[in-house]
């Protein structure tokens, strides 16, 4: 059996804390590796690790850190299939998804590179009389992220990326479902130029999560996953002093008003709500069609395209549409939340549960599933899915398929489909969620630009990547500077102030 260590001071190290975690095949269901669990003490080394290697890394000059990340971004693109092929082993993803992927942690490389124009700092001169004034962005030293299963690639380097780009030291505790992708891109920044221990890859359970959170060396703190632990990591790393950015579950919204494209509508609900199995934070999962004719059209496109998805695992070709579930228990769970609705008294237009594949039977797959006639009241309606089930929910206005995303729990992301203008601009403007799409089903910014949710989706001050991920992995220090110049002698007594 393959086992699969930690990755501190640039080299693999096994675990020994004598526990393990079996890492899934999904499309077969078989264990294919044992990932260590670290203990109090394996983490503790590691953080020593980065604490000894940050200082040196925080002295070198931003372009020389940038470098770094062009020669990374370069490694990325050499080994985006065998990246790939790693992910989808694990995870389950198609190959072409699982390379959608890790672009898209790629694209915050490439910003990334552009560290030294991001921290700059600003200056004033002549502030007062001799007095100028600046500040800097300086590193806050040691800090980690705690990144979940459904983009081993992505999330991890959305994290560490701007993070080390700052002269940070960097911990990063991935999931254990698939913990092989992670320790391959701490690998190729090695291979980049990174100096030995400024990421150190530590894999473990909620001890692990707990030892992060506790530490009085690590500053800063990142996460994703699902709502509780999201409100878990805060509330812990927050009374520990720390900073904290913590992202959780979503129920994205889809309106589709009388006037949009139906059949553009209809191909965008089916990539957003089934892609990856639905297993995306921004995966649409309720579509709100508007009006009753609206409703009946939607429903005629939807159905017999949720009918043809294409499932199957990784290995049977790029025209795949998704592979399995992640692991037996999250098929279990999704399985269990369709019967709830069934039960409730949702129209099941679409059943997927008894999807099996000749050969991959003892794998984790299921079939697409189309729900009708859902309402706000329903389990299935309020809770985060995460599986391959869209809800139709059907508003007789405007105003009341606004007021559906507008008084859910969750913020993370939603969309408009519509040819006016109007509509999408008010849309826009009122609605209470942190990502929105105009006639776009997934609206997840560009690196350039920053990624969160509001309300129950996230938690902290700042968002991730983009510029504000400059700012929650720095601090600004101001400096008030005065050369004597002898046009004042003796001490001054009062506070200063504008001369």
């Amino acid at each position: 059996m393959r086992k699969i260590g930690h990755f501190i001071g640039g080299k693999h190290v096994e675990g020994n804390s004598g526990r393990f975690a079996d890492v899934y095949n999904p499309a077969t269901g078989e264990v294919e590796a044992q990932v260590a669990l670290a203990s109090q003490a394996e983490m503790d080394a590691a953080i020593a690790n980065a604490a000894a290697a940050q200082p040196a890394w925080a002295a070198t000059n931003p372009q020389r850190r940038a470098r770094v990340m062009m020669k990374f971004v370069d490694l990325l693109n050499r080994d985006m299939d065998k990246l790939a092929e790693a992910l989808s082993r694990e995870h389950g993803k198609t190959i072409p998804d699982a390379k959608g992927d890790v672009i898209r942690g790629l694209e915050v490389a490439e910003f990334c590179i552009g560290a030294p124009h991001l921290l700059k700092g600003e200056f004033t001169e002549g502030a007062g009389p001799g007095i100028d004034m600046y500040s800097m962005r300086q590193p806050l030293g040691v800090v980690a992220g705690i990144t979940p299963f459904n983009f081993p690639a992505m999330i991890p380097m959305w994290k560490f990326c701007p993070a080390i780009a700052c002269g940070n030291a960097f911990i990063l505790k991935p999931s254990e479902r698939d913990p092989s992708v992670p320790i391959m891109l701490a690998e190729l920044m090695i291979e980049a130029g990174l100096p030995e221990g400024v990421l150190n890859v530590v894999n473990g359970d909620k001890s692990a999560v707990d030892a992060i959170l506790d530490d009085e060396t690590i500053q800063a703190v990142g996460f994703v996953g699902s709502t509780p632990i999201a409100q878990y990591v805060y509330a812990r790393a927050t009374a520990s002093g720390k900073r904290a950015q913590c992202f959780g579950g979503a129920k994205n919204h889809m309106i589709i008003m009388p006037d949009a494209d139906l059949d553009q509508a209809a191909d965008a609900l089916i990539g957003a709500g089934y892609g990856a199995a639905g297993e995306r934070c921004m995966a649409v999962s309720v579509a709100v069609p508007v009006g009753e004719s609206t409703a009946n059209a939607l429903i005629e496109k939807l159905a017999p395209k949720v009918e043809a998805l294409k499932i199957g695992p990784y290995t049977a070709g790029n025209d795949v549409d998704f592979g399995p579930l992640v692991t037996k228990e999250a098929l279990a769970r999704v399985k269990g939340l369709v019967d709830q609705g069934i039960k409730e008294g949702a129209k099941l237009v679409v059943d997927g549960r008894d999807f099996s594949m000749q050969g991959y039977e003892n794998g984790f797959f299921m079939g697409g599933c189309l729900f009708d006639n859902v309402t706000k009241d329903m389990d299935i309606y309020k809770t985060e899915i995460f599986g391959p089930v869209l809800s139709v929910v059907r508003a007789e206005t405007y105003e009341e398929a606004l007021d559906l995303p507008l008084s859910h729990e969750y913020g993370n992301g939603t969309a408009i489909f519509t040819r006016d203008g109007d509509t999408a601009r008010d849309f826009a403007s009122r609605i209470n969620i942190g990502m929105v799409g105009i006639n776009v089903p997934i609206p997840v910014p560009l690196a350039y630009h920053t990624f969160g949710g509001w309300k129950k989706s996230g938690f902290g001050d700042l968002n991730q990547h983009g510029p504000d991920g400059f700012k929650f992995y720095t601090r600004t220090k101001t400096v008030t500077s005065r050369w004597p110049s002898g046009l004042k002698d003796g001490a001054e007594f009062v506070i200063p102030t504008m001369k």
